[in-house]
């Protein structure tokens, strides 16, 4: 169906049961350690949520978010929801940014300027981007899928179908971290006709035929089972019985703040301090893409609809690839295994940053995205 224009417009009775519900809360008491050490910070969310209550403006959030041009768009029976800006520039090249979870498509705001309009913001007019900015189905104002089967790889083909048949554009390039990562490999693997290229931030593969039991397998490994011990409590929650949990957070406010700033804190390089790279504003407009719309359960589903398939690391993707590794970065695999699996044309080892590089790092990034777009855009 033909995209149509949208506007973000939550209704005034949804901030009143928001305060009202802040006003509501009930705390738990620290446990023995105190401060992060077995979770969120009961001190630092009863901080945020005050916030949220007394100096919170979502209005002019919600502004800035309708200043650039949005639309929704049904693909496969789903709504998505989209910023779409054209390019400044002679030759504009068309790219499709996915975020992740607990992320949104707010995490790419501040870079449709710099993207679409380079030359007024110290750039080349020639790396001009027609951009594509989506929430992934169930995320944010997307609809909600009402069956199961919505993984990353029918995400990936529907965002084929929305940037092909519905925007008209015949090749485009793609970037994604987190699941935005997952959805753009995949979009490398299924619909290569149509790519570009695709630049990762959150890359995966699995060791090379004959190297399962190499040192470096063993490495990575152990590294991974380490990381799984300590930080995937919540990947095994969303994978398994997400709705037990989205019950509670969809009813608190706190509680959703709770679970998704924690997770800022501890996948970002912020040294523990959460606001040295996300200020309250920006947390709580990011957590708004959850809590306006009621969307923390559907969410959390894409973990139980992609985990219940085998994610096959394997797979060869032979469209141009860049990697951008910053060292903070949740899980990323070595090298050679991604010149084992993707047709590595770029490799940049960054100096600073983690898991949420649009916005921590957001000038690596945007310079990256462009010095390896500039290569494919004869």
């Amino acid at each position: 169906m033909p995209a149509r224009p949208y506007r973000i417009d939550v209704h005034e009775s949804v901030l009143a049961d928001l305060h009202r519900r802040l006003d509501a809360t009930r705390f738990a008491e620290p446990l023995p350690g105190g401060g992060w050490a077995r979770g969120a910070d009961v001190s630092y969310v009863r901080e945020l949520c005050a916030y949220w209550r007394n100096q919170y403006d979502w209005r002019k959030h919600e502004a800035l978010l309708n200043r650039p041009p949005q639309f929704l768009c049904e693909v496969d029976g789903v709504d998505i929801h989209f910023w779409h800006v054209r390019g400044k520039g002679p030759a504009p090249m068309p790219l499709l940014l996915t975020h992740g979870w607990p992320g949104s498509m707010y995490e790419f705001h501040h870079l449709i300027g710099p993207l679409t309009d380079p030359s007024a913001h110290g750039g080349d007019v020639a790396d001009a981007f027609d951009v594509v900015i989506p929430s992934l189905p169930g995320y944010g104002f997307s609809g909600k899928p009402r069956e199961a089967g919505w993984d990353t790889a029918r995400i990936a083909a529907a965002f084929d179908r929305l940037m092909v048949e519905e925007l008209g554009y015949s090749r485009y390039g793609a970037q994604g971290g987190d699941w935005g990562s997952f959805v753009t490999t995949a979009l490398g693997m299924n619909h290569a006709a149509h790519m570009l290229g695709i630049h990762l931030n959150m890359a995966v593969a699995a060791p090379p035929p004959g190297e399962e039991q190499s040192e470096e397998a063993r490495a990575a490994g152990q590294k991974a089972a380490a990381w799984q011990a300590a930080e995937a409590g919540y990947s095994h929650v969303q994978g398994t019985k997400p709705m037990s949990l989205a019950i509670a957070q969809a009813d608190s406010p706190a509680g959703l703040a709770a679970w998704i700033v924690e997770k800022f804190r501890t996948w970002s390089d912020c040294g523990g301090e959460v606001e040295r790279c996300f200020s309250k504003d920006w947390l709580l407009t990011n957590l708004m893409f959850y809590w306006a719309p009621n969307s923390i359960a559907s969410a959390a589903n894409l973990y139980y609809e992609t985990f219940s398939r085998r994610l096959d690391m394997s797979v060869p993707v032979r469209v141009p690839t860049a990697v951008a590794a910053f060292p903070k970065e949740l899980y990323a695999s070595p090298r050679r295994w991604l010149e084992a699996r993707f047709d590595l044309r770029r490799y940049t080892e960054m100096p600073r940053g983690g898991h949420f590089a649009a916005v921590e790092t957001s000038e690596l990034l945007l310079e990256d995205v462009r010095a390896f777009f500039r290569t494919l855009r004869q």
